[in-house]
């Protein structure tokens, strides 16, 4: 039985591992060709393709094959219907599980939530409300405007957001002031070309 052992360990040390990853581990700068790609069809030139990357650092860490316990996938981790209907209005947007297409709808809902607060909130926070939407869904960012209406904030301004989580009782989203807050972190500690 030892002899038997011993030898499938001398075999698996000269041939390596019989079983091999499905995909090579995600490289930093895979897949910054499609961030840039499409940051720039849906958001123009001028906007920073960096601030995608660093969500989907923050979403998955790059990773292709992730998949969340709701459902979520892939590098932006969309849910499946979400992409579906995502596919409905970008009928060129392939397979759920493929990086080109699931970063493409990624960066594509990104710029219907930006439109959807776009005069809505404060400019200058407007990256901030479309961020958090994208991870809690804008109804959730709507309640927490009205919460902070309540306790007399500026709802268009993202600091009163972040204001209210800790004092409201039972609130659950400090989830999403920090998600928020590792993007913009993420973003922080990447070099101009998007290394981080």
């Amino acid at each position: 039985m030892r002899t038997r052992i011993a030898a499938a360990v001398v075999g698996v040390l000269l041939v390596g591992p019989l079983v091999r990853p499905a995909y090579a581990a995600p490289s930093e700068h895979q897949f910054d060709g499609f961030f840039r790609k499409y940051s720039k069809r849906f958001f123009g030139i001028g906007f920073d393709w960096r601030l995608f990357k660093a969500q989907g650092f923050v979403e998955s860490r790059l990773d292709r094959g992730a998949r969340s316990r709701a459902g979520a996938r892939g590098v932006m981790q969309l849910l499946p219907r979400t992409y579906g209907a995502l596919q409905i209005k970008n009928p060129d947007f392939g397979d759920i599980g493929d990086p080109q297409w699931n970063i493409a709808a990624g960066i594509s809902y990104a710029r219907d939530l930006w439109k959807q607060w776009q005069g809505e909130v404060d400019a200058a926070h407007q990256r901030e409300f479309m961020l958090a939407s994208y991870n809690a869904g804008r109804g959730t960012v709507l309640r927490a405007q009205r919460m902070a209406e309540a306790f007399k904030l500026d709802r268009r301004q993202w600091p009163s957001i972040e204001l209210i989580a800790p004092i409201v009782p039972g609130w659950q989203y400090q989830e999403t002031i920090d998600y928020v807050l590792r993007v913009f972190r993420s973003l922080g500690s990447m070099d101009a070309r998007g290394r981080l």
